[in-house]
This record gives C-alpha cells, sequence and structure tokens, in this order.
C-alpha cells in the first residue's frame, strides 16, 4: 500500500513539470556583447629594418679616477659616495711630513739665497765705486796701472758674483716651487664638478704613489659604449641616429665616436653612443640595434599589445565585427611599435585604443 502511494505521487509530480514547457520551445540565446568607442587599425604590408643588435655599458662621458701622489697617512676624507662636489672641492687629505718638511726648507733656501744677493749687489756696488774713483785718479796719473786694473778686476769679479747668486736665487725659488706642489699633493682635489661614485679609501690609511683614493664622474652626460661586430666597421659613422635600447634614456641616440680597431678576442669594435644624463648610472645594461637592411612585415602599436604572463596576444576584429583574442609572437619593439612575427596577416583589424574595454566575442562598433 505504501509503495503504491509512493508511485501515484511520484506521477503527479512528473505530470505537473511536463505540463509547464510545450512541446517544440526552445531557450532564445543571450545576444553578444557590444563595445564602443574601441579604435580598429587594418594592417598594412610596410618595410622593416633589419637590425644588428650590440650588447654594452653605460658609462659617464668625463670621469676622474683619483690616486695618491705621495706617500703619507691618510688624515681625513671630506665626502662620501653619492656627494655631489664642485671643481677644487678638497676631498682628502694626506698627512706627509717628509713632504712638508722639505718645503719648509726651500722656503728657507729661498730666504738665504735672497740675502746672498743682495751682499752680493752690496759688494757690486763698492767695487763700482771704487773703480770709478780710481779711473779718476789714473787718468790725473796719481795711481799706477797696476793699482788700476786691480781695481778694474774687483769691480768684474763683484759682477760675476752677484750674476752667480741670481741664479742660485731662481734655482732656489724653483727648488721651493717644486718642494711646494709636492707638499701640496696632500691636498687632493675635484679637477671636474661630479659626483662621487666611489671611495676606495678612509681616515687613517697609509697610502704610497699610485693608491686608488676615489671616482668623480662629471656632468657632461653619459655614452653607452657597445662591442659591435666587425661585419658592421666602415658603415657605422659618427653622427648617426640609431635605435637603443637603455632603461631611463631614449629610443633613439647618436653615434659620437667610432673607435676604428677590431678586437682580435671577440672580433668587435666600440661605438660610443651620446645619452642624455636622465636618470641614467654607470655601468647600467644598454643595446644598440644597426640597421643593416629592411624587409616587408607588420606592426602593430605597443598599446595594441596585451601582455598576461608570457603570452603575447592582440585583439584582432573579424569582418563581422567581432572581436577575438589571439596569441602572436612579437619581435622587436621600435619607435612605439611592435614588430608581429607571427600570427597577424595585412588586411586583418586589430584594435589599437580601448583594449581595456575589449570581452572575447563582442561586437565592436
Amino acid at each position: 500500500m505504501r509503495t503504491y502511494r509512493a508511485a501515484l505521487v511520484a506521477l503527479v509530480i512528473a505530470s505537473g513539470l511536463g505540463c509547464g514547457r510545450k512541446e517544440g520551445d526552445t531557450v532564445a540565446p543571450a545576444p553578444p556583447p557590444v563595445v564602443r568607442g574601441a579604435t580598429v587599425q587594418t594592417l598594412a604590408a610596410e618595410d622593416l629594418p633589419d637590425l644588428q643588435e650590440a650588447v654594452g655599458t653605460v658609462r659617464a662621458r668625463n670621469s676622474a679616477q683619483l690616486a695618491a701622489r705621495i706617500p703619507g697617512s691618510v688624515s681625513r676624507v671630506f665626502v662620501r659616495e653619492g656627494d655631489r662636489v664642485g671643481r677644487g672641492k678638497v676631498l682628502v687629505s694626506i698627512e706627509a711630513v717628509e713632504s712638508g718638511a722639505a718645503a719648509a726648507g726651500a722656503v728657507s733656501g729661498v730666504e738665504e739665497a735672497a740675502r746672498a744677493l743682495s751682499e752680493a749687489q752690496a759688494q757690486k756696488n763698492l767695487a763700482n765705486v771704487t773703480f770709478d774713483r780710481y779711473s779718476r785718479l789714473f787718468a790725473e796719473q796719481a795711481v799706477t796701472r797696476q793699482e788700476y786694473d786691480t781695481r778694474k778686476t774687483e769691480q768684474e769679479v763683484a759682477a760675476q758674483a752677484v750674476a752667480r747668486a741670481e741664479a742660485r736665487l731662481a734655482q732656489a725659488r724653483h727648488g721651493a716651487q717644486a718642494a711646494g706642489a709636492v707638499a701640496g699633493y696632500g691636498r687632493v682635489v675635484s679637477p671636474i664638478s661630479g659626483v662621487v661614485v666611489s671611495k676606495q679609501v678612509e681616515a687613517g690609511q697609509t697610502v704610497f704613489p699610485g693608491t686608488p683614493l676615489m671616482t668623480v664622474e662629471g656632468d657632461e652626460g653619459f655614452r653607452l659604449e657597445v662591442a659591435a661586430p666587425e661585419s658592421l666597421l666602415g658603415k657605422v659613422r659618427a653622427g648617426d641616429q640609431i635605435g637603443i635600447a637603455v632603461e631611463g634614456a631614449p629610443e633613439t641616440g647618436r653615434v659620437s665616436e667610432v673607435v676604428p680597431v677590431v678586437d682580435p678576442a671577440t672580433r668587435t669594435f666600440t661605438v660610443k653612443v651620446d645619452l642624455p644624463s636622465g636618470r641614467l648610472r654607470s655601468g647600467s645594461y644598454g643595446k644598440a640595434f644597426f640597421k643593416t637592411g629592411s624587409r616587408k612585415g607588420v606592426s602593430v602599436p605597443a598599446a595594441a599589445v596585451v601582455q598576461r604572463s608570457s603570452l603575447t596576444s592582440v585583439w584582432v576584429v573579424s569582418p563581422e565585427g567581432v572581436a577575438r583574442l589571439r596569441l602572436v609572437k612579437p619581435g622587436r619593439t621600435q619607435g612605439g611599435r611592435v614588430e608581429i612575427l607571427s600570427g597577424l596577416a595585412p588586411g586583418e583589424k586589430v584594435v589599437t585604443a580601448g583594449i581595456d574595454k575589449m570581452v572575447d566575442g563582442a561586437k565592436v562598433q
């Protein structure tokens, strides 16, 4: 009896559900979303440059590596790494007792030579006066010829003594100047205006001639120095505008120097490309791209590229106006455009602006 009732209830429920839908009824699909305000561009074949890539390093155009010129002990370091300094700014003070004593002795030598010259000049003046008096007496035949010749010789000897004293004074002054210059090497000053990028000494350290002290990079800008392949020798010239890839720099640079010497180990030569100061720092990595020819291809604006993880895609609009996200293989980026190596063909339409509005399968109007 219970089994019969349960079966009856199930039959009634099934009959009620079946009566709610008529035979032949179907559910209408939802209309596709519509995207308005997007910019669509039709691709066309264009001449794309064939580029030869060369890697290099950013360096300051003007750099000063300072080293000790006298032995001594570093008494004080006036700057730290990152400090900006002007030309003539004292960076390091080196205490050198020997050079200081030599400079003081040289000054004393100048003073002694000056006194000796004064004495010689006084003797010469006396010899001149005496010779003049004996000349008058000799004319009056009041003195002998021998006395006259003796006074004349004394005058000549006094003149030679003055000349020797003048020479010794000049020599002493040059020696004092040299000793003063050597003593001045204890004050290490910056030869250029710029930034201290490295410091190799601290106060109390003993240094010798040639010991590195610090490096200052000038404010005259930077340049990218790349190792270009030997095949480009003679094809790259100063003044050429080339593409570069350096963080914080524009996409193009001007070749300032070409070093026409090939390294036999790497078969490359050095090309220097001027860069603006900006946010660049020495040692940064960079690339330069040298044009070697051209070929047909397609490219899209960099704003049209969708980057998700390691996948690169673009929104392609079909002839019916439906947007689909398509995977592509990108090439180099140059002048704000990305070369597409595969995945797109001339004549296709891509979304170049408003990609944040796009939905797969949306109708683009």
